[in-house]
């Protein structure tokens, strides 16, 4: 296959990168490299730097590659900054979605669009599936349910092989620990240099965590499918506490971590019902979390070395 990347010099869009580039794909990244490294970049991917905001620049790399795929992963994924510039959040999410969609629909381009679990459904008293009432409670979750309705709706409209996947909580190598970083790479990173974690609230809240390289195993088999909405998670539920002392164990350090008061709007339990990915896809996460945190932190290590 031809396919676009776009985000792959970013934490996860490098990643499905890899997986691809390994598949023997032909493989182009654009990128604006606002938050991703050309370093993240394969050596088998050609990377073509532009924005998906500026619909001359999609059309353009469209109309010269007539991709087989795109897996769109440019996203703006800072909570914060979508409350503090929600038209902003808007534009990336939204906007940028809707000029690869219509540079999918010129050519013939399948699209595997990056979405979100947590941000969409809100509260989760049972594993979240691809049904059940959607509350997102802040900007971000509802730009990035608004582009998965504008993809159904271009299925709809156009026909085309559309998917989105909803993640859970992605971690793993290649993961800023600084920015819009999940708490994974902010544990790890904070243990390497013998720093002070914190915990906010009682550490109770609860996560899906799930490892880079199943989110790029699930990407790429999305990528075959004729469409439809899919979680991509382990279908457990992890505390923050729990997390601690994994991060902890891996890192060989005896650090406590300091206690905040709990954040105002914070999601208290979080985590998806992965079967139907299994039955469509023929996914199933396959990282352990202890197994995932130690490829973690033999990065982190030596980036901070390096």
């Amino acid at each position: 296959m031809s396919v676009v990347v776009t985000g792959g010099a970013g934490f996860i869009g490098s990643h499905v990168v890899d997986a691809l580039v390994a598949r023997g794909e032909d493989v182009h990244v654009l990128d604006n490299l606002s938050r991703g490294s050309r370093e993240n970049v394969s050596p088998g991917a050609t990377l073509v730097e532009g924005d998906i905001r500026d619909a001359a620049a999609v059309d353009e790399l469209f109309e010269l590659l007539r991709p087989t795929a795109c897996a769109h992963l440019a996203a703006q994924v800072d909570v914060r900054i979508s409350v503090e510039r929600p038209d902003f959040d808007c534009e990336v999410n939204v906007v940028g979605t809707l000029r690869i969609l219509e540079a999918a629909r010129r050519h013939g381009t399948r699209v595997v669009f990056a979405s979100t679990g947590g941000a969409i459904y809100g509260e989760c008293e049972r594993p979240a599936r691809e049904d059940a009432v959607r509350r997102p409670l802040a900007p971000y979750g509802a730009s990035k349910l608004a582009a998965e309705e504008y993809i159904e709706t271009y299925r709809r409209l156009y026909g085309g092989s559309h998917v989105s996947l909803r993640f859970g909580n992605i971690y793993g190598p290649r993961q800023d620990p600084h920015g819009e970083a999940g708490v994974v790479a902010i544990f790890l990173g904070l243990l390497a240099q013998g720093g002070t974690p914190r915990i906010f609230g009682d550490g109770r809240q609860t996560r899906d965590y799930v490892f880079v390289g199943d989110v790029a195993r699930a990407t790429v088999a999305g990528l075959g499918h004729p469409g439809g909405v899919f979680n991509v998670g382990t279908g457990r539920e992890t505390s923050v506490l729990e997390l601690y002392d994994v991060c902890r164990r891996v890192a060989a350090s005896d650090i406590e971590p300091q206690f905040e008061p709990p954040r105002t709007g914070e999601l208290q339990r979080s985590f998806l019902d992965p079967a139907l990915a299994e039955r469509e896809l023929g996914f199933r996460a396959e990282v352990d979390l202890e197994t995932g945190l130690r490829a973690t932190w033999d990065w982190v290590q030596a980036a901070q070395s390096s």
